[in-house]
């Protein structure tokens, strides 16, 4: 299996050994003129045949598998790019040639990874598309699928995936509109609980809002609002609901006894009874508390009192007739008349009143009923009535307040009873939708008991409900509660049912046990078998806590009985196992019969395997240091070619980005940028390591393009910046000329030089300096007195020769032919200068040709008259500088 790696690459099946191939008395040296040119001519041919292949892929990899020199073959697989092909020439060079193999390797590396590259991309786009699919879309979905997308280069599929991510993101904005929609809507709810609108109006918000609601649960996202959102919305509706129907019975209450009163007053005063008006207001709706309700009744009062009062009539009493027996009968019925008259008129005498208790018991009353506290105001009266039984006698007043309160009580203990029936009716509505919301078991059973609770406090405040409406809540809460109570059913089911599954694996191991004890088990089987059971044991399933513990203590103690023998043969075969892996750490991998004995370790390996499986973590760790050990060689320089090849196309990917770089800012950079741009290229071209051989003259030769690119273009900004300069300069120098000749011609004083001067553009500083102190001065010998002008025309004049002198100069030193006039003086001046730079030396010649730009400021500051000529002259010179970049 591993002949391959000890067979050397350069061999050949129709190679021979040396010697063999040479004649006998035939001398080696006679045939190598031969064979040469022959190699040429092949070699020549070969090329012409790859300069006819062109761009045909199938003629270049028929080429390759013909061709016999390996710079051919190279040339020849630069145009092989099909998978197939590349394979193909893969597998034909593999231990031919190694740079057409790596070439070839590497193509199909880049093509799987593009590969790789498209099918992760295509996943994700199906995945975005699955979740458009999705109803319950989360953010967290979103953001996964945005992760997964950011480590993929597949711009084939980026359009794709773009159009489903804004669909995405529509859904996503969609959902944040509806939520802030619906907590909108419920502090809508909140806020009409303290806004004290009327019933109309009140009616109308909640049916807008109830109509949005609606709208909403229509909508395609509505499954990602919060369920504690929705709960509060319909808790806060069902009260404001409540709330609407009392104050609704209010009103309806107050229009009937308003209604009431009007009718009883159109009516004559003699048509009413007062007995009867007081039993129909009775039996009237009670009306809600408050100013309205009391002005009613002071009406109501008001009416009664305009009513006659009929008189109070003492009733006579009867007088016991004799009896006819005789004195002594009627003696003894007198005494006893008399005596029931004398006690009576002691208890008529006796004064009334309540004592401080009873009065304080009523204050209590009246406080609990202000405050709505109808069972401790229903304790209190209760108090009351037991002192009422015990003969506490009342005033007027007091038995007037009492009555008064008592009425309050009922008319309280109406509207609580009102109020919980209808608080009844949502308790059932709630129960009955609870069976559409798809709550989890555990809650829906939560939410039914909840809801009986409810209904037990409903009994404590408002009174018992009517049996009716209780029949209808308990059908509601079993009808809701059946699903959880069968689910609960089929989980206990379940738990039984893993009940009986784990004592069978108790079981199970005590059989294994005693097959250990009489010797019949094999070690293999014992292992498998408490790897089964505590797989299975596992994934057993929820059990009742109580049989849990007993089959737990159960299970490990068979485990453990089984585990001792176990892990003491397990650690004889580790030991083993050690012992192979030293054995094969000690193999020279250059040995000879290094495989024969690399393969007979392996077949022990397999039969200590075969024989006893360790712990899968400890059997994965032994084999894998036998493997690294077996592979360690191979491995290492496999993997160090291997990174060495990506390192060095990883560095010609970064010099390549250098170059384009270059290439990329040649065009826009800035004389003062670039030589930033090529310093920083340079230290960063320097700091990267070499790249694949067969690529280094091409990458070399693009950087040094890409820098020479830049170099011209910075050249090329330069030269033309100086050039507009110079042309600048020259218009203001023959400014300051025309200025100097007409003070050396007395001519006429213009007053247009300084508007002149002003509307041409400035210099650089120093030049601009340097012309300006040369202007300024002809313009003040021109306004001067007579004598100063006529001085600074002489200096004019006398400056004249030294001017021409350094122009001279200057055109020696910038290789600018001065005309045949001055071809003596020019010779002459030539050898001066030649003379001067051999005394001074090298460096002082650098230094001369350094200061052009030195000298031409000084000639440009000397005041002094020129000619055409030699005006000419000095702006050949500034133009010659100015392209040179001097």
């Amino acid at each position: 299996m591993f002949e391959f790696l000890f067979k050397r690459p350069g061999d050949k099946p129709g190679d021979k050994p040396a010697g063999q191939g040479a004649q006998a008395g035939a001398p080696a040296e006679s045939s190598a003129p031969a064979s040469t040119q022959a190699s040429n001519h092949q070699r020549t041919v070969q090329a012409e045949k790859l300069s006819r292949v062109g761009d045909d892929e199938a003629a270049a990899v028929e080429f390759i598998l013909q061709c016999e020199f390996s710079e051919l073959r190279l040339s020849a697989a630069e145009f092989v790019h099909s998978p197939a092909q590349l394979e193909r020439v893969h597998t034909a060079m593999r231990n031919t040639d190694r740079r057409v193999a790596k070439l070839m390797q590497s193509r199909l590396d880049a093509h799987r990874h593009r590969e790789a590259e498209h099918r992760r991309a295509e996943g994700a786009v199906e995945h975005a598309e699955s979740l458009l699919r999705d109803t319950l879309l989360t953010p967290n979905h979103v953001a996964d699928l945005d992760r997964k997308w950011s480590v993929i280069s597949a711009p084939e599929l980026d359009a794709a995936f773009q159009t489903a991510r804004a669909a995405l993101a529509q859904r996503l904005e969609a959902q944040v509109a509806l939520q802030r929609a619906m907590i909108d809507r419920v502090a809508a709810l909140r806020q009409l609980g303290t806004a004290g609108l009327s019933a109309a109006e009140l009616a109308q918000r909640l049916d807008a809002l109830a109509q949005e609601q609606d709208a909403a649960v229509g909508s395609p996202e509505y499954p990602s609002l919060p369920r504690a959102l929705v709960a509060e919305f319909t808790a806060e509706m069902q009260k404001l609901r409540a709330g609407l129907q009392v104050q609704e019975a209010g009103q309806a209450a107050l229009a009937a006894r308003g209604a009431f009163l009007d009718a009883q007053q159109a009516r004559p005063v003699a048509e009413l009874n007062a007995e009867a008006l007081r039993r129909d207001w009775k039996a009237l709706p009670p009306p809600p508390q408050g100013d309205e309700a009391a002005e009613l009744q002071r009406r109501f009062d008001a009416l009664l009192a305009t009513l006659p009062q009929p008189e109070s009539r003492k009733p006579k009493e009867a007088r016991a007739p004799a009896p006819e027996g005789g004195h002594g009968g009627g003696k003894a019925a007198g005494k006893e008349g008399n005596k029931e008259n004398k006690d009576k008129d002691n208890k008529d005498n006796k004064p009334r009143g309540a004592d401080q208790h009873f009065i304080d018991t009523m204050d209590a009353m009246e406080a609990a009923l202000q405050q709505g506290s109808l069972g401790v105001a229903a304790d209190h009266d209760k108090t009351l009535k037991e002192a009422r039984e015990k003969g506490m006698r009342l005033s007027q007043a007091q038995s007037d307040r009492l009555a008064h309160l008592r009425a309050e009580l009922k008319r309280l203990s109406d509207w609580a009873r009102w109020g919980g029936n209808v608080s009844r009716e949502e308790l059932i509505k709630t129960v009955e939708s609870l069976s559409t919301q798809n709550l989890a078991m555990s809650e829906l059973a939560k939410k039914v008991g909840s809801m009986r609770d409810r209904w037990k406090a409903l009994d404590s405040l408002s009174g018992a409900a009517p049996k009716t409406l209780w029949e209808r809540f308990d059908a509601a809460c079993t009808a809701t509660y059946a699903p959880a109570a069968a689910h609960f059913r089929h989980l206990a089911d379940e738990r039984h049912a893993n009940a009986a599954r784990g004592q069978a694996l108790v079981d199970e191991a005590q059989a294994e046990i005693a097959r250990l004890r009489d010797g019949s088990a094999e070690w293999k089987h014992v292992a498998g078998t408490v790897q089964r059971l505590r797989l299975a044991w596992s994934h057993l399933g929820a059990i009742d806590r109580k049989e849990k513990k007993r089959l737990d203590g159960l299970f490990t103690d068979a485990l453990n009985v089984l585990q001792g023998p176990l892990e003491e043969q397990r650690k004889a075969e580790m030991a083993e196992r050690e012992a192979i892996i030293e054995e094969a750490a000690a193999i020279d991998p250059h040995d000879r019969h290094a495989i024969d004995a690399m393969r007979a370790l392996q077949q022990r390996w397999q039969e200590h395997a075969r024989a006893l499986p360790l712990e899968r973590k400890s059997e994965q760790a032994l084999w894998q240091r036998f493997r690294a050990v077996c592979d360690d060689v191979f491995q290492r320089r496999k993997e160090t070619m291997h990174e060495a090849d990506i390192e060095r196309r990883a560095h010609e990917a970064a010099k390549e980005a250098i170059s384009a770089r270059l290439e990329a800012t040649a065009a826009d950079v800035t004389p003062a940028a670039a030589a930033k741009l090529l310093r920083e290229a340079q230290a960063e071209w320097q700091a990267i390591g070499p790249v694949p051989r067969a690529h280094e003259a091409r990458v070399e030769k693009r950087y040094h393009a890409a820098v020479a690119q830049v170099q011209q273009h910075v050249e090329q900004a330069r030269r033309a910046a100086g050039v507009a300069q110079a042309g600048m300069l020259r218009d203001k120098l023959r400014l300051v000329q025309e200025v100097e000749n007409a003070v050396a011609s007395a001519a006429a004083f213009d007053a247009d030089w300084e508007a002149r001067w002003t509307a041409l553009p400035a210099l650089d500083a120093e030049m601009e300096r340097v012309l300006r102190t040369r202007f300024d001065a002809a313009l003040a010998a021109l306004l001067g007195s007579p004598d100063a002008r006529a001085a600074y025309a002489r200096e004019l004049e006398d400056n004249r020769a030294r001017l021409s002198h350094d122009l001279l100069r200057l055109e020696i030193g910038a290789g600018i032919d001065s005309g045949p006039e001055f071809a003596r003086e020019r010779l002459k001046l030539q050898v001066e200068v030649l003379q001067s730079s051999l005394k001074a030396g090298h460096g002082a010649g650098r230094g001369a040709q350094g200061g052009a730009g030195t000298r031409l400021r000084d000639l440009y500051a000397l005041p002094a008259l020129v000619d055409a000529r030699t005006a000419s002259r000095i702006e050949q010179l500034a133009l010659r500088l100015a392209r040179e970049g001097k």
